[in-house]
């Protein structure tokens, strides 16, 4: 008989992130926000090659990173050193990165496979084994993909929402046995800010403290929708202001077509913020017109803070399976269409009341989806990995 782990068991978990810092994506807030949580119950440690992160009780060890690009060979000197460094000693191994061992493997991105095969068939898919077989970054990715959701004894595997796990199981079709879902969490719910938290907020900023102000993050602008999100901003009255969170690294090339189009006093380029929540209290609503998000979470964090969303539908955007369209968020069929962007948040921030129903609304849905409901999910995993373990 299987021996489950009591749920008072408290475990050794290496948790496995090549970057475990709050200014990288979705991921590794997520793979933190879970740290926090577990670190209250677990002996946890975390193994990345770049660490801005300290927490009580959580043990931080560095993997040494010789040559970070290409990426490739980044890729599997990480998932060496990490094999190697966590082969034994731990309950359970939790690998956020395409690395083959860990029993339990969270996915937050499209598969390799998928974004390589999906759609192929005749001569394309014949063009595209070809690009495959002569490519050693191409062959080592889907390579690491195969040995990661492979069956293993324990080998517990998380899509982080309903909309990833299916095309997992598309994918990789035998995964279906012991592949579940953990979606995001928020921390807290502190719903919208007051008038003076706002105006603070807006001045720490360098942002107006008075006009329409709408909200962008994403770390790639380009596929997170930020060039449909600039020309909607064209067709919205002169009065409204844009500010942008994410990778600093991408601004030059968004800034000049900004400027070139007249934007250059309504676009404000804030960089990585370490701490969002100057930005989720200063905005009057977040725009995520996105191209592809497994999940989203900015657009959950955004909720917590009683925003109004305007958001891509569910073939783009993993969260809003979840949601209500019309009630908790507004959803965009083709997030590429700039005048129907505009006109959709042009009816959130003219409308006052409808803006306060989708703030209670917004609240309302993000106080069930927090951190440490999600924790106790993530547990029953971890459980489960060591008892087939």
């Amino acid at each position: 008989m299987t021996h489950i782990p009591a749920a008072g068991q408290r475990l050794r978990i290496a948790v496995l992130n090549r970057l475990f810092r709050p200014t990288g994506g979705g991921a590794e807030r997520y793979s933190m926000a879970l740290v926090e949580q577990l670190a209250q119950r677990h002996e946890i440690h975390v193994f990345a090659q770049q660490i801005d992160h300290r927490w009580p009780g959580v043990s931080y060890h560095r993997v040494s990173a010789p040559l970070t690009k290409p990426r490739w060979i980044n890729q599997i000197w990480y998932a060496v050193a990490t094999w190697w460094a966590t082969r034994r000693g731990f309950d359970v191994v939790h690998s956020h990165e395409n690395t083959w061992h860990g029993q339990v493997q969270t996915v937050h991105v499209l598969p390799v496979k998928y974004n390589l095969f999906h759609g192929r068939t005749g001569w394309r898919l014949a063009l595209r084994w070809f690009k495959v077989l002569t490519s050693p970054r191409l062959l080592v990715y889907l390579w690491l993909e195969h040995m990661r959701y492979a069956a293993a004894p324990g080998r517990q595997i998380v899509a982080t929402s309903n909309s990833l796990r299916a095309i997992m199981c598309a994918s990789y079709p035998h995964t279906s046995a012991y592949l579940g879902v953990v979606t995001p969490g928020v921390d807290a719910v502190p719903g919208l800010p007051n008038a003076a938290e706002k105006l603070a907020a807006r001045l720490s900023l360098g942002l107006p403290e008075d006009r329409p102000c709408i909200l962008f993050v994403g770390n790639d602008y380009r596929k997170k929708g930020l060039p449909a999100l600039l020309a909607a901003l064209g067709h919205l009255p002169a009065e409204v202001v844009l500010a942008v969170v994410g990778n600093p690294a991408h601004i030059p090339a968004f800034r000049e077509p900004a400027n070139a189009a007249g934007l250059a006093q309504r676009v404000f380029f804030l960089g990585a913020l370490k701490d969002m929540t100057p930005a989720y209290r200063a905005a009057d609503c977040l725009a995520h017109p996105t191209l592809e998000d497994t999940f989203a979470m900015v657009v959950l964090e955004a909720m917590a803070h009683g925003l109004p969303v305007v958001v891509s539908k569910e073939s783009y955007c993993g969260i809003v399976g979840l949601l209500t369209p019309g009630v908790n968020a507004l959803i965009l069929q083709n997030p590429q269409d700039a005048q129907v962007l505009a006109d959709t948040l042009q009816e959130v921030l003219q409308d006052e009341r409808r803006r306060q129903r989708m703030s209670d609304e917004a609240a309302a849905f993000a106080r069930s989806h927090q951190w440490s409901q999600v924790a106790v999910q993530q547990e029953q995993i971890y459980r489960l990995a060591v008892a087939g373990h």
